[in-house]
């Protein structure tokens, strides 16, 4: 028995000690079919006991009737069931992405419109550092959103000549670095590493495409690697989730299980009272050096995390596989006609991540361990290489309920939906792209036709895939209302809409941030819906969902959440 099943016997055996209060509320949103709507919930330790109106729940023998929440609507917490614990860590660094963002403490810090004010943010941070070897490390930039040129060496030699820098994209997939940070990692024109962008003469030109390109600049992927497994970070990751309505969040392959340390990280912060959040941690099959031949050790750990080390607010049993790069980092996996402007040196197609005849061996062998697989694919390509891996598993190994998941599934095709709901198979879509990336897919990465079919929700369900819906937090920021507004109304940062078959009602994303989000989790059993017997995880809005206005989904203000039966409110500056 895991330690998950045996901790919640022991709680439920001590649940008639506790007293019971009842949270009453304008509204409460269940998302149980059977009974969809309450004014009233029934709280005991972690868990609902009772939910309906107040005559229904007094009957439980109520201790204490708690009003703060008359005025707001009540709702199943919120499942970010795609993101990174990178979020939280990033904030140690200077932040130059193009959009505006929110910090862990509410605070707003404006984006970089330019390469002038990509520079002028990092030098300002330049100025500050002491060490003159210490790196210089720069988040969220993405060169498609800059007019005119990309950023290269060159520029950032302009903030220091001498200091090594590393410029981490948006994506995560690229980061540009300077001429020092080159000369240091022995970057040059004889660097035979694929990803090494270069000038038209042949020089690398500061731009790394992927891992294997990046690992080059190691200086760089240490300093985030070491903020990722920071207390703080962890800590962060949480307060963000909890300011957005969100109480379980899935960090996806970012943390290195593997690590020691690490696993004891994460049980010292969840197991707090006050964190506020669950965190499922996906094994990350990429930062562990798998491969055919030791994939099945690798699959014996992670079974022994999910068995022996879960906790009520620490899971585990995913495990994040990544195939190709970004799309709009022209290094997704596509189909033909591929690329429709990619820039200048670029190959036609993206980057394997994952060599594709490796694909059927590792995704067997975590099959065969009773593993949930996640998988990585942006592109339609890497999507089809998964897929037919999964089906080699399941022909070989028959399985019910795996839940096998594409995640992001940019470019999924209706007949690969029709192939997934087949073999049983889960997509996690990656909905915001079409507001932070819309236009430039449209006129750079993929063409009109293609964008307009990116982010297919509505195809999903037309072929009756399960499917959530997610920001990839840091790459996009964590919010499921604006998530969801994003495939309600498929409207991009210029304002068009990109797609508009493919937008669906507030019903089905409001599923797809909830119970359908903890099917793909494995945690429908007690969360995902406001049910008795469930886990007391809320999310707390001042607006019904449903009443607003689709466009203004994203403008609902959170007052905070309940994790557990513990009150969180969120920050704000």
């Amino acid at each position: 028995m895991s330690n998950t099943f045996s901790n919640c016997h022991e709680l439920r055996s001590s649940m008639s000690e506790e007293p019971i209060k009842v949270y009453r509320a304008k509204e409460i949103i269940t998302m149980d079919p059977t009974a969809p709507s309450a004014t009233a919930i029934a709280v005991q330790g972690d868990r609902i006991v009772g939910i309906g109106d107040s005559t229904d729940v007094i009957q439980w023998g109520v201790k204490e009737i708690d009003d703060r929440f008359d005025d707001y609507v009540l709702l199943p917490g919120f499942i970010e069931a795609h993101s990174h614990v990178m979020s939280g860590a990033l904030w140690e660094f200077p932040y130059v992405g193009f959009y505006d963002r929110e910090d862990p403490q509410g605070k707003i810090w404006q984006g970089c419109r330019d390469i002038e004010s990509v520079l002028e943010q990092l030098t300002q941070y330049e100025n500050r550092i002491s060490d003159p070897d210490e790196t210089l490390i720069g988040w969220g930039l993405d060169p498609i959103f800059l007019q005119g040129e990309r950023l290269e060496a060159h520029h950032l030699d302009q903030v220091s000549t001498t200091r090594p820098i590393f410029v981490f994209h948006a994506s995560a997939h690229l980061a540009t670095v300077n001429s020092e940070m080159m000369r240091r990692s022995g970057i040059d024109r004889h660097t035979p590493t694929p990803g090494v962008a270069r000038n038209a003469d042949g020089e690398p030109n500061g731009e790394l495409q992927e891992p294997a390109a990046m690992s080059l600049a190691l200086n760089g992927l240490l300093s985030i690697g070491t903020a990722i497994m920071s207390s703080e970070a962890k800590w962060n990751y949480a307060r963000e989730a909890r300011n957005c309505g969100v109480t379980t969040v899935a960090d996806l392959g970012t943390t290195r299980l593997a690590v020691e340390g690490q696993l004891e990280a994460w049980r010292e912060a969840t197991d707090q009272m006050s964190y506020p959040a669950r965190v499922v941690v996906a094994f990350g099959h990429h930062d562990s050096g798998g491969s055919p031949a030791d994939v099945d050790g690798l699959a014996a750990l992670a079974v022994r995390l999910r068995d022996e080390e879960e906790t009520a607010k620490l899971r585990f049993g995913i495990v994040k596989l990544i195939l190709d790069g970004s799309i709009q980092g022209f290094t997704a996996r596509l189909s033909p006609p591929y690329y429709l402007n990619p820039p200048q040196g670029h190959p036609g197609n993206g980057l394997w991540l994952i060599p594709p005849e490796q694909m059927p061996e590792i995704v067997s062998s975590y099959h065969r361990a009773g593993l949930t697989v996640h998988c990585h694919c942006n592109g339609d390509e890497a999507s089809q290489v998964f897929i037919d891996a999964v089906e080699a598993a399941l022909l070989e190994h028959p399985r019910d309920d795996h839940r096998h998941t594409v995640q992001h599934s940019q470019l999924t095709t209706a007949s690969q939906y029709q192939k997934m709901y087949a073999l049983g198979m889960n997509a996690n879509i990656f909905s915001n792209h079409i507001f932070y990336w819309g236009d430039q897919h449209a006129a750079i990465t993929v063409g009109e036709d293609r964008a307009a079919a990116m982010d297919a929700c509505a195809t999903a369900e037309r072929e009756n895939v399960k499917f959530s819906i997610h920001s990839d937090s840091p790459i996009t920021p964590i919010s499921q209302l604006h998530t969801m507004w994003c495939a309600v109304n498929r409207k991009t940062a210029s304002g068009r809409i990109l797609g508009p078959d493919e937008r669906i009602g507030v019903h089905k994303a409001l599923q797809a941030c909830t119970i359908d989000a903890a099917h793909q989790l494995r945690l429908d059993k007690e969360i995902g819906s406001l049910e008795v017997g469930k886990l007391a995880d809320l999310s707390v809005l001042a607006r019904n969902p449903y009443e607003v206005p689709p466009e203004e989904l994203k403008d609902i203000q959170v007052w905070g959440t309940m994790v557990g039966g513990i009150v969180h409110q969120a920050a704000s500056e």
